[in-house]
């Protein structure tokens, strides 16, 4: 019982489940992927947004990088999976609830 309530309180205070694919069709994307292989594969996404984020050496800042997220809304029952792209290279799949 104990473990049981256990499990279920980090399942409500985690997020997002982290992923290393995702699974379009027949096709799995993977991280490392590009935008356009991802679009071809997965179609548009659902809605999609830029973030401006600093680029540190160390302590300083030396540039700027776009972070892109995609969102795909998937079929019922299944969470939302979030795709984040920086440099156009896909860097990290989770999943959220809708």
């Amino acid at each position: 019982m104990r473990v049981a309530l256990t499990t279920a309180l980090l399942l409500m205070i985690l997020p997002a489940a982290a992923a290393d694919t995702l699974r379009c069709g027949s096709k799995i994307v993977k991280i490392g992927m590009t935008m356009t292989e991802v679009k071809k594969y997965c179609g548009n996404p659902s809605s999609t947004s830029i973030e401006e984020q600093a680029v540190h050496a160390g302590p300083r800042v030396v540039g700027t990088t776009q972070i892109h997220t995609w969102r795909y809304n998937r079929s019922t029952g299944q969470k939302t999976a979030v795709l984040e792209f920086d440099l156009e290279k896909l860097k990290s799949i989770t999943y959220e609830s809708k």
